[in-house]
């Protein structure tokens, strides 16, 4: 699905462009650019979670490789310095480029030698790999490898004045400590050997943090120095490992081979489980190679939350900065895990969830810093439903409804009676309000300092479509496990009879929020209505549900989503870049997002039934596989075209909005 050549490679801009990423499944993960250069903060072979899948560290940043064959030094790394020089240049050696699996893979050409490079993170660990395989030669090829690592949080830039870092021997290697984060991490190798250093190097620029306005100057410390000799044919395996608090980690194994093999079929079977390989032997070859890779990229964002016997599961929300949200993952649940048949995991996302549930609220997501959770969210809840009600009818499993009943009767209650940040019934309408002063609810969040940018303070369409929704599925498990169904049922009938207030006749669709702070409706045209009509239960006529999907098709439909505003509106912003607050401020003013493509999808089928242009819909987001974040899907794109991508370079709602919508699409 991912594979370069030269006219790619030798690129600098366009190598730089394309980043890879590989995770562990505990929130850590290893990224960087096809060309090796850092361009972020966030680049580096091992972000190790210390406390899954938060508090988030740069243990090692890079190696920078120099290969010496038939008497002549190839420097293979490639970076950028504050001065404005590139140097070394190693992209110019890169002959290819490719993906095996989610394993990113470099083959360096040296003369008639080829070098292959590979990095994978060990499942469960704190642990990345690292394989250099001498393809072919006529000479033996001696190696050496600087090991550069760093101890800060991901989030931040290594401080001026720094003391070096404590670098020890070790059988098969070295140890670092890492002061600032209580954790230690080793370098170790099957047969390369390591010599000590102790030196920091300054003034990294890293391109894309000068982009986003902050601060693009690091500096990485060089830990030490691995030499070997490899014949023709011949490996050399490293292996880079965290371990928090002192805490004694078991040494990894270092036989390559068997590790590469075993990942392998890790991915294979997560292929072939999902039933997404042979799905639709009709299509296109290219689309059903691009719907694998989303079956492994959907796989990235499934981690674990905490240690032990109590340990959960929940869903990183974007690849590199984000944790895990309610929202995110209650969206992303049916894609990531039910459209790939990992029921196993859906159930244990939903059990985990309903531990946090608060005045019956979803958490909205969990710090980096393993504080306690924030509830300032309203949708998170209303699409627990949706994602157990999707579950329940994926597989099956109705022990889990009945598990989760009284939970949801909770929640149901708090929202009837009202809970945190004016959240309640309107007895008046039977629709629910939401809203207080400097708070952000609804998943168009952004606050910059005290300005909440889109407050939507009311009665937002999405959330009654999602309180409709969720009272209309708890009617029906209610009357399932011999429940009282009547409350619910009086409740969905009040919220679809005051849905009715949300048509706005003038413009053919629906207002965006009623009841604002100003005293009437918002009428500005946004994709959220578009749930009114996805979502199973609607509480819109046909008529009405094909004018929606006409509208938002014509105003906000584009290749990679929808726009949060059509280009025609006064506070329109076509593009997503610059500092924090120009970003922010165009966040939800007109930038693309990709997620919604599963919401328009959904609704274009009900009202259409065209598979075919359905599919349609979602190949251009199969053909981005290639385009920026390598075989995932960007968290947003710009309104304007060419739509270029921006913000996370994956997004676990994006991944899984096009793969649910993919399953929907291809359904006999």
């Amino acid at each position: 699905m991912v594979d370069f050549g030269r006219e790619v490679c030798g690129d600098l801009e366009a190598a730089t462009q394309r980043e890879w990423l590989v995770t562990n499944g505990l929130g850590g993960y290893a990224s960087g650019t096809l060309a090796g250069t850092l361009t972020r903060r966030y680049h580096g072979l091992l972000i190790a979670a210390l406390r899954p899948p938060v508090s988030r560290v740069l243990a090692a940043t890079k190696f920078d490789e120099v290969a010496v064959y038939a008497g002549r030094a190839y420097a293979l790394a490639c970076d950028r310095w504050a001065d404005g020089r590139s140097a070394p240049s190693g992209h110019i050696y890169l002959e290819r480029f490719q993906l095996d699996g989610t394993l990113p893979v470099w083959t360096y050409a040296l003369d008639d030698a080829l070098l292959e490079k590979r990095v994978w993170m060990q499942a469960g660990q704190n642990l990345t790999y690292v394989l250099y395989t001498l393809r072919r030669a006529t000479l033996p090829v001696q190696l050496t490898l600087q090991a550069w690592v760093n101890d800060r949080d991901h989030h931040g830039n290594t401080p001026p004045g720094r003391a070096p870092l404590v670098v020890e021997a070790r059988p098969g290697g070295l140890r670092v400590r890492l002061p600032e984060s209580r954790a230690a991490l080793d370098l170790l190798s099957d047969r390369a050997a390591p010599t000590p250093h102790a030196a920091w190097r300054k003034n990294y620029f890293l391109s894309v943090e000068a982009g986003r306005g902050e601060d693009p100057i690091d500096a990485n410390f060089c830990a030490g120095e691995f030499a070997v000799t490899l014949a023709p044919g011949e490996a050399v395996t490293f292996a880079l490992a965290a371990s928090a608090d002192g805490a004694a980690a078991p040494a990894p194994s270092l036989d390559g081979a068997a590790l590469l093999a075993a990942r392998r079929r890790y991915e294979q079977d997560l292929i072939t489980h999902s039933g997404l390989d042979h799905a639709d032997a009709a299509a296109d070859p290219a689309e059903r190679a691009a719907v694998r890779q989303l079956v492994l990229a959907a796989d990235q964002f499934i981690v674990r939350r905490g240690f032990g016997a109590e340990a959960g599961r929940s869903v990183i929300a974007g690849y590199p900065w984000f944790t895990d949200w309610g929202r995110d993952t209650m969206i992303s649940l049916p894609g990531l895990t039910l459209a790939t048949r990992r029921f196993d995991v859906a159930a244990q996302i939903l059990r985990t969830f309903a531990r946090y549930v608060d005045q019956g609220m979803l958490p909205n997501h969990f710090p980096d810093a393993a504080e306690a959770p924030a509830y300032n969210t309203v949708d998170a809840t209303l699409w627990y439903f949706e994602a157990l009600r999707a579950y329940q009818a994926a597989s099956g499993d109705d022990a889990l409804v009945r598990e989760l009943f009284p939970v949801l009767q909770d929640i149901v209650a708090w929202h009837a009676r009202g809970t945190r940040y004016g959240i309640g019934l309107d007895e008046a309408d039977g629709l629910l309000r939401a809203g207080a002063p400097g708070v952000q609810l609804t998943w168009m969040d952004v606050k910059i300092d005290e300005w909440v940018v889109t407050p939507r303070t009311g009665k937002a369409v999405e959330i009654n479509a999602l309180w409709h929704n969720a009272l209309r599925v708890m009617a029906g498990w209610a009357r399932q496990l011999g429940a009282p169904a009547e409350p619910y049922t009086d409740l969905a009938e009040r919220a679809h009879t005051g849905f009715a207030r949300f048509w706005n006749p003038a413009a053919g669709c629906c207002y965006d929020v009623l009841d604002t702070p100003d005293g009437g409706p918002d009428p500005t045209l946004r994709p959220n209505q578009l749930l009114a009509v996805a979502l199973p239960h609607s509480p819109l006529t046909p008529a009405q549900q094909r004018a929606v999907v006409t509208v938002c098709a014509r105003r906000l439909l584009t290749s990679h989503g929808l726009r949060t505003l059509p280009d025609d509106d006064p506070r329109y912003h076509g593009r997503y870049n610059g500092d924090r607050r120009t970003r922010d401020t165009a966040y939800h003013q007109g930038t693309v997002w990709a997620w919604l493509i599963g919401p328009f999808v959904s609704a274009h089928l009900r009202v259409y039934g065209d598979q075919s242009q359905a599919r349609a819909f979602l190949r251009p987001l199969l053909q981005h596989l290639a385009a920026a974040g390598l075989g995932t899907l960007s968290e947003v794109f710009d309104g304007d075209p060419p739509h270029a991508p921006g913000a996370c370079l994956a997004q676990a709602w994006s991944v899984a909005e096009v793969l649910r919508a993919w399953r929907a699409a291809t359904a006999p």
